[in-house]
Order: structure tokens, then C-alpha cells, then sequence
């Protein structure tokens, strides 16, 4: 039909006898393309994937199944039920579940950035600003639409800026009993405008009164102990409630655990020396799963060397002479044992009596190889 529109005007076009000439007008009335061929609309034709919509002024729109819907309904997800007059299949569809995909855009009231992000905000550390937060309940929608199945997920935040991550973690194990897990990774950067100020009263980097006023030590962290235990940092209650699916009063906190560990560069030679251990308990703890407690003492009460320490999650070999009273007191329960020793061979002797698939890490060797950076040759 193109070759015949010389003159570029549509209605120059005569349609056969019998015919009418249907055009790819988009709604606007601006003019589209067609997304199926000729041939390929002969085929959905016969098969009854297409049909034509309603009749208005010598106009109407042809409709079509795409290869996707196509495939559905020859898979059997939509069984075919009837024919309607025009041919056009008739599905049952009643028994069909697909995979909800949220939109790019949400325009609801509680996903709103300022109502979500941050008067929320106000709520739990008033007095303190953090510019442009995330609506909580927008994070708690998304982390659901790929997390609602997984009440075991481990959620990893590199930016994790007011914390919005770990909060909406935490509503979402209330609202489905899961335990969920989510690591919240941030800097405790100040503002350009706070540096400048800072620097004017004569601070610098490092200086107690600086750091307070950095992103972890004055958003981050009182943002998620006010949020879990329901007390503003003043340990007045959080007033207000939550504004969604599960709504409850904001005092009521989370029956969560935190921990908070910072991250910092060691002196190599200390780590190899057994002397740095308090420094990369958090990371141990977190390779055997970052639940329950801590093992993040070297020394007991009276300041002695342990020999070992365990919980039900993991444990830690300080002496492995002493490896055999080690193993009859680890939990079956625990996946994960750090051996602390030079020795290769020790270390393979005492991970040969360990139960089959036990995660073992011998302790400094494995630790430095997998951390050290900047070693050069």
C-alpha cells in the first residue's frame, strides 16, 4: 500500500471495494508504525490472536496478542475456552499468577519522599537533617517485591547513608516473622558546608566534635537505635505510628539485634602476632553468618588467654592443643571454625576431625590473604 502514497496524504488512498483503510494512530494523533507484518497478521487472524475494537466514525483499532501472550496461551497458562463471533480466542485466565512488576514510578502518598523520607525522619532524631531521604515504606515496597518469598535474605547496603535499608528490613520481618538480615555500609563524611563551618571554629578531621557531626555518628547510627528501640536519642518514645501495610505505634521498636563495627586499616605484624584479634572479631562473626553473639574477646574475665570460645554459629580454636576438648563441646548447630596457628599441618589435622562440611578457617594465614591490600611484591 506504501508504493501507492505518492502523494504522502492518507486520504489519497482508496481501499478496495468492501474495505476500509485502518491506519497506526496513536492517541495523541500522531502517527505510528505498525509492529506486525502483513503475513504475521494473516497467522494471528487464523489462529484467533487478533481482532478489531469497536467501530467509531469509520475508525477502529486492530488488536493483537504478542509472541509473549502468544506463547502463554499455547503453554496452556491461558487454556482456550471459546471463539467469539469475530474468531478471537475466549481464555480462562482465572487460575493465573504472574509476576507482579512495579512501575518506575509510584504515586502514592507514603512513598512520597517527603512524607516517607523526611518528616519520618523528623520523628526519630528531630533536630537533626540529612538531605533527601528515601521513603521508607518506597525501600520496604521494593526490598518486598524481591524479598517476600525470602525471609532468610542477607540485604548488603554499601551506601546505606540515613539507614532506610536496615528500617525497612525490619518491618518486613515483623510483618512475616522472616529473619532477614541486612549489612549497612557507610562513611562518616561531613557535609562541604559543615567542613567549612568546622574548620572555621578551628577543627579538623579526626577531632571528636568533628567526627560527631559526620554522616554514621549523626544520621546513621542514631537514625537505627531510635528506630529498633522506639526512643529518640534523647530516650523520649518516638512519637507518631507507622503510616503502611503494618501499622504500629513508632515506639514500639523491632525485635532485631545490632551490632555496629567500624572499619579500619591493622598493623599487620599485630594481626600475626595473635594481637589484633578484638579488631577482626566483627568480620569473623559476620563470615559465620553475623548471628547471635559475638565472640570478641581474646582474654576471659581475669584476663587469661581462652583456649577456644564457641556459639551456637561458630567457633574459635585460640590453643589447638586443646582442639579435642574444642569438639565435644561445639554445637552441632555451628558451620563455622576458626583455627588459630602458623602450622599447615595442624591446622589440616584439626580440620580433618571437624563434621563434614564445616566452613574452617585457619587464623591468620586465611584472614591476611583474603583483607591485606596494598602489599606489593
Amino acid at each position: 500500500m506504501s508504493s501507492n502514497l505518492d502523494s504522502g496524504q492518507r486520504d489519497d488512498i482508496v481501499a478496495p471495494a468492501g474495505c476500509v483503510a485502518v491506519w497506526p494512530i496513536r492517541s495523541d494523533g500522531s502517527e505510528g508504525n505498525w509492529q506486525i507484518s502483513a503475513s504475521g497478521l494473516e497467522a494471528a487472524v487464523e489462529k484467533g490472536y487478533a481482532r478489531l475494537g469497536r467501530w467509531r466514525e469509520d475508525k477502529t483499532t486492530i488488536y493483537y496478542l504478542k509472541r509473549g501472550e502468544q506463547r502463554k496461551v499455547e503453554s496452556g497458562a491461558f487454556p482456550i475456552v471459546g471463539r467469539s463471533p469475530d474468531n478471537a480466542i475466549v481464555v480462562d485466565e482465572s487460575d493465573y499468577s504472574p509476576a507482579f512488576i512495579p512501575g518506575t514510578q509510584w504515586r502514592i502518598r507514603s512513598h512520597n519522599a517527603e512524607q516517607g523520607g523526611t518528616n519520618l525522619l523528623k520523628q526519630l532524631i528531630p533536630g537533626r537533617q540529612f538531605p533527601y531521604p528515601k521513603s521508607l515504606y518506597a525501600v520496604e515496597d521494593t526490598l518486598r517485591f524481591f524479598l517476600g518469598n525470602n525471609p532468610n535474605a542477607v540485604v548488603l547496603d554499601f551506601f546505606a547513608g540515613s539507614g532506610t535499608t536496615a528500617h525497612a528490613i525490619a518491618r518486613l520481618n515483623r510483618a512475616d516473622g522472616g529473619t532477614r538480615q541486612s549489612v549497612s555500609i557507610t562513611n562518616n563524611e561531613v557535609s562541604a558546608a559543615e567542613a567549612e563551618q568546622l574548620s572555621s571554629e578551628g577543627l579538623q578531621p579526626g577531632d571528636p566534635a568533628w567526627e560527631a557531626r559526620g554522616i554514621f555518628e549523626h544520621i546513621t547510627r542514631p537514625r537505627i537505635e531510635a528506630a529498633f528501640t522506639g526512643a529518640a536519642p534523647d530516650c523520649v518514645a518516638v512519637k507518631g505510628s507507622y503510616k503502611f501495610a503494618d501499622e504500629f505505634p513508632m515506639a514500639e521498636g523491632f525485635a532485631e539485634n545490632v551490632e555496629f563495627v567500624e572499619l579500619r586499616y591493622l598493623d599487620l605484624t599485630e594481626v600475626e602476632l595473635d594481637l589484633a584479634y578484638e579488631s577482626i572479631a566483627p568480620l569473623l562473626w559476620l563470615r559465620a553468618g553475623g548471628t547471635g553473639p559475638m565472640i570478641d574477646q581474646r582474654c576471659n574475665e581475669h584476663g587469661l588467654p581462652k583456649r577456644f570460645d564457641l556459639t551456637s554459629r561458630y567457633g574459635v580454636l585460640f590453643d589447638p592443643d586443646h582442639w579435642r576438648a574444642f569438639l565435644e563441646r561445639l554445637p552441632e548447630s555451628a558451620t563455622t571454625v576458626f583455627v588459630v596457628t602458623d602450622s599447615p599441618s595442624v591446622f589440616s589435622s584439626v580440620a580433618a576431625e571437624l563434621p563434614t562440611g564445616s566452613d574452617v578457617v585457619r587464623l591468620y594465614e586465611n584472614y591476611l590473604s583474603t583483607f591485606a591490600i596494598n602489599g606489593g611484591q
